[in-house]
């Protein structure tokens, strides 16, 4: 593996593509520490203190993640790159009850290539109203409770100032992205959600090694990497159905007659459904912040900010799971794969062409969603369970859904890197 990676940097293309993409990455985290003009540095460090050791932060932990902690420190980049997660997965959903939407999937490049430009837009206008939300609370006082003002001044220009500076990283944030996949290795978007979120494992391990001592510290690292050896396995699991393809003629040339598969993951919808439940148990507890001293903000402040709540517990693990059965059913269509494989000549040896493959490959998909959806919902509470066995969760990096995102992009990034290496050689990172 070592040798492939010697390979890959003495490959003159890849070498471009892997020296262009850690120059991406290394202004993407200059963005996330160089706070918006108007901000109190000083007060912020002492807020980030202070949040730290009484656990305040978990309402905006999911967004705080992907920014690699800089909404907190309220930076250029301190929305990262959530406005655009969210609006892509919008856009995905609408794809199945708007029509024009869905007609353009269908064009092929020339329709994603629209809809790309349809994301783009609602991203600004997510990344205009999530600013607007963060630094209206910030100058009120609310983003941090208890830790006072943490803006210099209050007054419209200086906060208008904040917000056009936010969404402009925003807007850098998703070009920075598309450059990486177009010029750079991998992903753009889940490189640089890869980046934020390993960029807090070495803070949160050494805060370990300081609050509990060595043992708990070596145990943190085992136990973490045993974890995620789990999800590594479960997230390389897959059932591959066999298809065969009869033969034709076209002409005087004889085609088809090959075998193939479908390959159908445990975990066939990512880590989308865990985006979403969160971020839909994140939005009532933000409008509540706005009238904390209400009967509804009292009763959300006290049931979801902490995260650790029976009712939140209950709620995040059936909105993940069927969140994951919902997403599931709009990215891969049974009817669509068995017209497509009709089309092309191809059936499932055992099972008759038409309604039978469709029934076929919906109980399939039905029996391995269910271990998937309960597997993404277990590893999502990860951080909160090891919290209320292990008083652990500031000091437990290895949880939820920075370890499925640190796998996912490595397992993703390391395949691209290989395809790369194999256009110009036969040997990849796992010969």
């Amino acid at each position: 593996m070592l040798s492939s990676f010697g390979r890959a940097f003495r490959t003159a293309d890849v070498r471009k593509r892997i020296l262009f993409t850690l120059l991406i990455l290394a202004v993407f985290r200059l963005g996330s520490v160089v706070p918006v003009p108007n901000v109190d540095v000083a007060a912020i460090d002492q807020c980030r203190a202070g949040l730290a050791e009484t656990d305040q932060a978990g309402l905006y932990s999911l967004i705080n993640l992907f920014s690699g902690g800089a909404l907190l420190r309220l930076a250029v980049f301190a929305l990262g790159i959530m406005p655009y997660i969210t609006a892509s997965i919008i856009l995905q959903l609408m794809t199945v009850v708007v029509p024009r939407l869905e007609a353009l999937k269908k064009e092929g490049g020339t329709g994603q290539q629209q809809i790309t430009e349809y994301t783009r837009y609602l991203t600004l206008v997510l990344a205009v109203l999530n600013s607007t939300a963060f630094v209206t609370l910030a100058a009120s006082g609310g983003l941090m409770p208890g830790c006072g003002q943490i803006v210099h001044s209050t007054d419209v220009f200086p906060i208008v100032v904040m917000v056009l500076v936010m969404t402009a990283g925003t807007s850098l944030v998703m070009w920075m992205g598309e450059l990486i996949t177009e010029r750079g290795l991998g992903n753009g978007m889940s490189v640089m959600i890869f980046t934020q979120v390993a960029a807090t494992f070495p803070t949160a391990l050494w805060g370990v090694r300081q609050a509990k001592g060595l043992l708990p510290f070596v145990l943190v690292l085992v136990v973490g990497l045993m974890v995620m050896a789990a999800v590594l396995a479960i997230e390389l699991g897959q059932r591959r159905i066999p298809v065969q393809y009869a033969k034709r003629m076209v002409g005087r040339r004889m085609f088809g007659g090959s075998t193939t598969y479908i390959p159908l993951k445990v975990n066939q919808a990512g880590v989308i459904p865990v985006i979403f439940s969160s971020s839909m148990l994140y939005l009532p507890a933000l409008i509540a912040q706005f009238n904390p001293t209400s009967e509804y903000g009292r009763w959300i402040n006290e049931h979801f900010v902490q995260g650790d709540h029976p009712v939140y517990l209950v709620t995040f693990f059936v909105l993940t799971i069927a969140f994951t059965y919902f997403y599931v059913s709009i990215t891969f269509n049974p009817q669509e794969v068995s017209d497509n494989m009709k089309k092309y000549g191809g059936f499932i040896p055992g099972v008759r062409a038409g309604r039978q493959t469709v029934r076929y490959l919906s109980y399939v998909l039905s029996r391995l969603t269910a271990p998937g959806s309960l597997y993404l919902a277990l590893i999502a509470l990860l951080p909160t369970v090891a919290f209320i066995l292990f008083d652990a969760n500031q000091d437990f990096p290895f949880g939820g859904t920075s370890l499925l995102i640190i796998v996912g992009v490595g397992l993703d990034t390391v395949r691209r890197m290989e395809s790369k290496l194999q256009q110009r050689e036969y040997e990849g990172f796992l010969s």
